[in-house]
């Protein structure tokens, strides 16, 4: 195929031609297209229809796995190594009942930005990798290795029927991949200024004291657990849990919730329940901080309840080969030194971090879940660009 003229070429480690590339395709269509599903979470809406017929014809095995309600996609070409799987998801949060002024759900562009729910987060993502995909294997059609995607339709739900459940047919499958890209929007001020390598884990909890109801008046008469749960969180609370580590920021302990459900004035309550969120880092498991919690109940409230629900534990791929490659590719693309970043919330590239080293690279993230969230057009596009270099660094 005949390519226009470049600048000057440069070569990575394996002397793959990195020149900058301007004749990628658009990957502007298959983000509306997507965008045009409303595929709010559980609901698929056709989203996987459409990657599945753009993903075919490029020889990929496509196995649609349904979960529950829940639609996901695995999609696979070759089968010696290195496998690089990229991973997204076409379900979107609701759009809100006001702040439009586009058509959520219409894919329009206007002014050079691409507006709908999801064309920041996070369908404009996949529609940037499978355009690389299709640039990468026009030029060589021979690619060595192995890629795959998998999206899923429940990253933002419950997460309990999407990448989760996928990864263990991977397993059964024997088709777990070397490494992965996650597409969440990453950056933050301009495309591929962060890398993300990790994520802090979320952990909450419902803490329960029990006390012996009473007349206020006759406070010796009754057991207040309403002092007992302040103590309790003040103990929690005094200092801070720890203060960072290398490639995360302190740990952080919120109270969400203080309820006693007390209607009167006159009356101790017999219960009290608090609930808070801790964001932590690697210095942290949920078990650690479990015994933390249980510990501080059991200095001020002998009788207690503690529940605690943990969505995921901290992760953090070290710097190596497959960070580096990712680096690279961007300082060749963007011109940007990324930063390796670990803040933010939770992602499902928490589930994959079990079986491989993940990384976090994606557009800028200023309207994710806004009303009018738009992604600008020319950077869409130069996302594709930097998703083609990846590729061609890790597999070619």
């Amino acid at each position: 195929m005949r390519r226009p003229a470049r600048r000057p070429r440069s070569t990575n480690c394996c002397g793959i031609d990195r020149r900058v590339r301007n004749d990628t395709p658009d990957p502007v269509p298959l983000a509306q297209a997507l965008i045009r599903c409303r595929s709010v979470t559980p609901a698929d809406d056709g989203a996987m229809a459409v990657l599945e017929a753009v993903l075919a014809p490029l020889g990929f095995a496509c196995h649609r796995l349904r979960f529950g309600e829940v639609e996901n996609l695995f999609a696979v070409r070759g089968e010696s190594g290195p496998h690089l799987m990229f991973a997204g998801h076409t379900d979107v949060v609701p759009p809100g009942d006001a702040g439009w002024t586009a058509d959520p759900f219409g894919g329009e562009v206007r002014d050079g930005l691409l507006y709908g729910r999801g064309a920041t987060d996070m369908k404009g993502g996949v529609a940037a990798w499978i355009t690389a995909l299709q640039d990468v294997l026009a030029r060589r059609p021979d690619l060595p290795g192995t890629l795959s995607l998998l999206i899923t339709g429940d990253e933002e739900g419950p997460a309990i029927d999407g990448t989760t459940k996928v990864l263990d047919w991977l397993v059964e499958q024997s088709k777990i991949p070397d490494c992965c890209v996650v597409g969440e929007p990453t950056s933050k001020v301009v495309l591929g200024d962060t890398i993300k390598v990790g994520r802090r884990g979320s952990l909450n909890a419902t803490l329960t004291v029990h006390g012996t109801q009473g007349h206020s008046a006759y406070p010796q008469r009754a057991d207040n657990p309403v002092h007992r749960l302040v103590r309790v969180l003040a103990s929690l609370t005094a200092e801070p849990l720890d203060q960072g580590s290398e490639f995360f920021e302190p740990t952080t302990l919120q109270v969400t919730s203080f309820d006693v459900g007390n209607a009167a004035t006159n009356v101790i309550p017999a219960m009290a329940v608090a609930r808070l969120n801790i964001r932590f880092n690697d210095l942290h498991t949920e078990a650690s901080l479990t015994a933390h919690l249980r510990a501080a109940l059991e200095g001020e409230a002998p009788r207690h309840g503690l529940a605690i629900s943990c969505s995921g534990e901290s992760f953090l791929t070290q710097p190596g080969p497959f960070v580096a490659a990712l680096q690279g590719a961007v300082r060749a693309e963007t011109g940007q030194e990324p930063k390796l970043d670990t803040g933010g919330g939770t992602s499902d590239a928490r589930f994959i971090a079990r079986y491989c080293p993940v990384a976090e690279l994606g557009a800028v993230g200023a309207t994710m879940h806004q009303a009018d969230e738009s992604t600008p057009v020319a950077e869409l596009r130069a996302l594709a660009r930097l998703y083609a270099r990846v590729i061609e660094e890790i597999v070619g």
